[in-house]
């Protein structure tokens, strides 16, 4: 690994006893939250998520656990609480090359729930450095950190395990002189990756075969739901009926991917949150307009592509384009 420019060069059979070292030290120590926990913020969360649970309103409201870490972020200015071994660590991955970072995975824990009015402090240790580990994106070091949230009782609301990656981006082959080449078989495009089939979804991809889209109803409180579940998220019951869908909805969210590439696929293209006209919500692709021309709100239609012999998935096609 090149070292950052400016920095100091670190030895690769130094680098990992040095970064271990950290290990147990304070990230961020006795750290307030920017703000009380509050309905605004609670409002805006539900609503980008579309969560309608009647827990997270009315006068004895809590806030969604999944909302955790938000009540802890700085912002763009960041946090004074921040502890300097935390920064120590990343300046020294950053001098040994690995200037790039990813989120890889977080584990969370809700031991009471947080309610509008609550105030909040944390304390972030560094858990755990390992590496080095070889990805496509490069070489680098998972840092791992744990965070404890607590109430100004002292009381622990929450616990919040964050990893991320901190890598030497994976540098282009260097270009090599022109040869002349022997003709070779054209190159198969890998195939797209396979659906996961199990008892709970079956149903549904039997339907895609028949070029249904179908989704599920709750025998017991009617309430329809994807994706496909073996129980009732309202009321518990493990009794359902297929129904297929019209096929008709809107975009209720989307994303444009353009990175990482995989080489099943073509980016740039855009990944929506469809929401049905029967009120449930799944992720596909959006075909029939360019990918920057997909908005909030668009009115798209479900089609089905075959992309080789044995896969057919649903799409939703702009209803523009159809």
């Amino acid at each position: 690994m090149a070292p950052a420019s400016g920095a100091p060069a670190v030895a690769v059979e130094d680098l990992p006893a040095r970064l271990t070292a950290y290990e147990g030290l304070p990230a961020a120590v006795a750290t307030p939250g920017k703000d009380p926990v509050n309905r605004p913020m609670i409002r805006h969360w539900c609503e980008a998520l579309g969560d309608t649970n009647p827990a997270y309103t009315g006068p004895d409201a809590v806030a969604p656990p999944t909302m955790l870490q938000v009540w802890t972020m700085g912002g763009l200015s960041g946090h004074p609480g921040r502890a300097a071994p935390f920064d120590e660590l990343l300046a020294l991955l950053d001098a040994a090359g690995c200037t790039s970072v990813v989120a890889t995975d977080c584990e969370q824990e809700y031991p009471r729930p947080l309610r509008p009015g609550d105030e909040i402090t944390f304390d972030t240790v560094i858990e755990s450095v390992t590496g080095p580990k070889t990805t496509r994106l490069g070489t680098g070091y998972f840092v791992t950190t744990r965070t404890e949230i607590r109430t100004t009782d002292g009381a622990l609301a929450g616990t919040h395990r964050f990893r991320i990656l901190k890598y030497a981006p994976a540098s282009a082959p260097a270009p090599t002189a022109p040869v002349r080449a022997p003709k070779l078989a054209p190159v198969t495009r890998p195939r797209r990756p396979r659906p996961v089939v199990n008892r709970d979804n079956a149903d549904f991809w039997d339907g895609v075969a028949r070029r249904e889209l179908l989704f599920q109803r709750c025998a017991a409180c009617a309430a329809p739901r994807f994706p496909w579940l073996p129980g009732c998220a309202d009321c518990g019951s493990p009794d359902w009926t297929p129904v297929a869908a019209r096929g008709d909805g809107t975009v209720h969210s989307y994303v444009v991917m353009h990175h990482p590439p995989f080489p099943a696929f073509d980016p740039p293209y855009a990944v929506a949150l469809v929401e049905l006209a029967e009120g449930v919500r799944m992720v596909a692709n959006v075909t029939g307009v360019p990918y920057d021309k997909v908005r909030i709100g668009m009115a798209v239609r479900v089609e089905f592509q075959a992309y080789d012999d044995d896969l057919v998935l649903p799409v939703f096609r702009a209803e523009a384009a159809a």
